[in-house]
């Protein structure tokens, strides 16, 4: 793959595209996608942070379509109203880019509806919003769910005995496990999309390591990812540079659906996009499925039922 940037993009004009996440990856993923000619729209939980965002891409791209949605992924019921107003105002999505995250908080927190705050805003919320928007996504001919993961996957494991860290919290287990979920995520969704037709590709990414505030937003500064992050700067590499990933599985026509991307350099923490190293545990496809199903539950959602499709027995 030659070196793939944003202006390989290609025109994305009459598209609609929605982004979660108001700062960093997300911003930069929609200011991409905006100046290519998309109806962009920035999704998150702070109405300042989304104004912020939509100034900052208006000002960089006086001509791009963007707005804000409120959409707190740690809130099911918030994910659910969002996806409802974007119903109602778009008849159809074509780009859902499921990035925004929350990265290591040193204490166990939790969402608005009792999961882990990892699991259940990385995973958990996102599940639930690409469940919401599935029939806007159907209504678009060749739609694309994006989902952002982590080189931290490679160390996750999905523990179906304690999913929501209750008896053993590690801050950097917990969300490599998240991480892990939203690559198998992606990889299932293709697979059932496939066997019942829905007609919409998943496709992964990861940014390697880039210069964002998730570290300090986690965390904290004052942890030794957040000193790390302060004063060696020149070890991530620019926000723009970790969103290539992203975009070109949002947009190139030679992201393979099912994909999964990444930068090009050495393990995969800096460089342009090319097909990333998909990690052993993310391939277990019994374990995929019932993570989908345990997924549904907690989330309290259903998705399509596939016409068929193997149903590889639990581990």
């Amino acid at each position: 793959m030659t070196r793939w940037t944003m202006s390989d993009i290609v025109p994305q004009h009459g598209r609609v595209a929605l982004v979660t996440g108001t700062g960093g990856l997300g911003l930069e993923a929609a200011l991409a996608l905006a100046r290519a000619g998309c109806d962009a729209i920035v999704a998150g939980r702070d109405p300042r942070k989304g104004a912020a965002a939509v100034a900052h891409i208006r000002a960089a791209a006086p001509r791009a379509s963007v707005r804000f949605e409120q959409c707190d992924l740690a809130d099911l019921g918030s994910v659910a109203a969002c996806a409802e107003r974007v119903a109602a105002r778009d008849d159809r999505l074509d780009i859902l880019v499921n990035n925004a995250a929350v990265m290591v908080p040193p204490v166990r927190r939790l969402t608005a509806d009792g999961y882990e705050l990892q699991f259940g805003t990385n995973h958990l919320g996102h599940v639930a919003l690409t469940a919401h928007l599935l029939p806007l996504l159907r209504r678009a001919p060749a739609a694309r769910v994006v989902a952002v993961s982590s080189i931290a996957a490679t160390r996750g494991r999905i523990d179906f005995d304690d999913l929501q860290a209750e008896r053993d919290y590690r801050p950097m287990a917990s969300y490599a496990q998240s991480k892990l979920a939203c690559l198998m995520f992606a990889r299932e969704f293709e697979r059932r999309s496939r066997a019942a037709g829905w007609g919409v590709s998943a496709i992964a990414a990861h940014p390697g390591i880039a210069r964002t505030d998730l570290i300090h937003n986690g965390a904290g500064p004052r942890s030794v990812q957040g000193l790390v992050r302060t004063y060696l700067p020149f070890l991530f590499q620019p926000v723009a540079r970790g969103a290539l990933p992203t975009l070109f599985a949002a947009t190139a026509p030679g992201a393979e659906p099912g994909g999964y991307y990444g930068p090009d350099g050495l393990a995969e923490l800096r460089g342009y996009p090319a097909a990333a190293r998909v990690p052993a545990a993310a391939t277990q496809e019994a374990v995929a499925a019932r993570l989908w199903d345990e997924s549904e539950r907690l989330a309290g959602i259903r998705f399509a039922v596939p016409r068929a499709i193997p149903a590889p027995a639990y581990a």
